[in-house]
């Protein structure tokens, strides 16, 4: 794929290739169910996805399929007989957050078991760690069944409003990013948030509250407006660890 496709896209398919891989490893992975998407530079309507088949292991730069916010398949490459296309459930939700949030750039969707087992909880995530304090402010999304409707799309964006994360009720978790760094680095901490959590609650032992005030400030030292973006030193370190491992994602 790399010769039809601006210096733009190509780097684009690198950075979302080694997102799925860094998913893959750092055990957030649902073997093919998930997706992962990133916003095409330069064309708003258009982003890359994962082919529905191939493991996250398997993801390179090559194999991602462009598609338009209509679900029109722009470009992919010669799959062979397996001829792969999308996942419905993966466009329904991508397409609605890049076509209403044109800022966000990438969007991460995860079936991890953390993220299920708090999702299934009626207390939801609580702010018990200074990660977890992050998610102070996190939607939650109720859950309407497989989400194949496209109607679903208003309620969804509705819960995420102008946050990086949202919790999918009985389902899962979603962040989203400026960039494919920043998406990542909201869901690895979502990740820790969440199995930290349930490890507190099986001990059975009773939970050590923080007062709100120091909540609220702890939240907002996570926001924005009063630190660098997310990502921006991590995520040239996670590309070196993987060129350490598999370089392979990058062809």
């Amino acid at each position: 794929m790399r010769p039809h496709c601006s210096d733009q896209e190509w780097q684009a398919r690198v950075d979302l290739a080694a997102c799925y891989r860094l998913v893959e490893l750092y055990g957030m992975a649902d073997m093919m169910a998930n997706h992962i998407s990133a916003r095409v530079p330069g064309e708003d309507n258009a982003f890359l996805i994962n082919p529905y088949g191939m493991m996250y292991e398997e993801i390179t730069a090559s194999s991602l399929i462009k598609v338009d916010l209509d679900g029109t398949i722009l470009a992919k490459p010669d799959f062979g007989d397996m001829d792969y296309g999308i996942n419905k459930a993966g466009y329904v939700i991508h397409s609605a957050v890049h076509a209403a949030r044109h800022e966000v750039d990438c969007v991460i969707h995860t079936h991890s078991w953390a993220s299920m087992a708090v999702a299934s909880l009626d207390c939801g995530l609580l702010p018990l760690t200074q990660t977890a304090m992050r998610f102070l402010k996190i939607g939650y999304h109720d859950y309407q069944g497989v989400v194949l409707d496209l109607q679903e799309q208003e309620s969804l964006l509705k819960d995420l409003g102008q946050g990086e994360a949202l919790i999918l009720r009985n389902h899962g978790a979603l962040t989203v990013g400026r960039t494919v760094g920043e998406a990542f680095n909201w869901m690895h901490r979502l990740e820790l948030a969440c199995r930290a959590q349930l490890a507190a609650m099986a001990t059975g032992s009773p939970l050590r509250q923080v007062s709100p005030a120091v909540l609220e400030e702890t939240w907002n030292n996570y926001q924005p407006g009063t630190r660098r973006p997310y990502g921006v030193m991590e995520w040239p370190a996670l590309l070196r660890k993987l060129d350490r491992m598999d370089p392979g994602f990058r062809d």
